[in-house]
């Protein structure tokens, strides 16, 4: 017994170490968004502010379009969330339960993607994107974005499990593969759909070089090529950068809060373990 308590007490430990280590870079952010900069260029660091301040949330109000960034962020981030959710269960859904031809080769092609790196292809669909007129413009931010292998791998972990007769019943009372994937198989992927929902915003919302690249006006910037681009212009501001840092952090952990049961069950039953 005493030796159970002990190994439990030393597991607790561990964890709570553990999440210090996550969470400690992002409370210090959290609190210095609130301090002036020489607070925080003060050596030693302080971890609690000693002058409480939402100055650093109005400076960054007003030189630079934070709100307009946020939108556009918002906008390309959704776009391409709901683009995955509804292509990467398609696709997953053919590879699952449809039957034909060369279907585990083009399988381990779309895996394969997953070994390539983004900056590889980032040139070429540059020059697609241009070629199609789509500079500077919302549509040539997400166009690239709207599927990726990952999501099809997810979903189609997913959908594999899904009890086969759900569609010989359907089949049989006459329903086609559209009225089938709406009207049955979406619906019991909400789990996976939460998780790659997730995964996807988190990459679409933090994604700066594809931003950066396409877009070249300030009226389309995301906030990280906004946040980036005044660190550029006017040097180093530190206040700024963290209370930026918490705008931009917000959102997502907002969005796990909601989703985590969801997150944490598509993880659990889609093969990524």
């Amino acid at each position: 017994m005493k030796r159970t308590r002990r190994q439990h007490v030393i597991t607790y430990i561990g964890l709570a170490a553990g999440l210090l280590l996550v969470v400690g870079p992002f409370l210090w952010a959290g609190l210095s968004s609130f301090k002036p900069e020489s607070e925080i260029r003060r050596d030693p660091p302080t971890l609690l502010p000693e002058t409480w301040t939402l100055g650093n949330y109005a400076e960054l109000l007003e030189r630079v379009h934070i709100g307009q960034a946020f939108m556009n962020s918002m906008i390309v981030a959704l776009a391409i969330v709901a683009g995955n959710l509804l292509f990467g269960s398609m696709v997953g859904y053919g590879f699952a339960k449809l039957q034909f031809r060369g279907k585990n080769v083009v399988f381990a092609l779309v895996l394969a993607q997953m070994a390539v790196p983004a900056i590889v292809l980032m040139m070429p669909q540059f020059v697609l994107i241009a070629k199609l007129g789509m500079v500077n413009t919302f549509l040539g931010i997400i166009l690239p974005g709207l599927i990726n292998p990952l999501g099809v791998f997810l979903m189609r972990q997913f959908i594999a499990d899904l009890p086969d007769e759900l569609i010989h019943a359907a089949r049989v009372d006459g329903a086609g593969e559209f009225r089938i994937f709406f009207r049955i198989i979406l619906p019991l992927c909400r789990p996976a759909m939460a998780t790659l929902g997730l995964i996807t915003f988190l990459g679409a919302w933090n994604n700066f070089l594809w931003p950066a690249v396409v877009a070249q006006s300030e009226d389309l910037y995301t906030l990280p090529v906004a946040l980036n681009i005044l660190n550029f212009a006017e040097g180093t501001h530190y206040n700024l950068l963290v209370a930026g840092s918490v705008i931009v952090i917000a959102p997502i952990l907002i969005l796990f809060v909601f989703l985590q049961r969801f997150f944490i069950q598509g993880i659990a039953t889609s093969g990524i373990k």
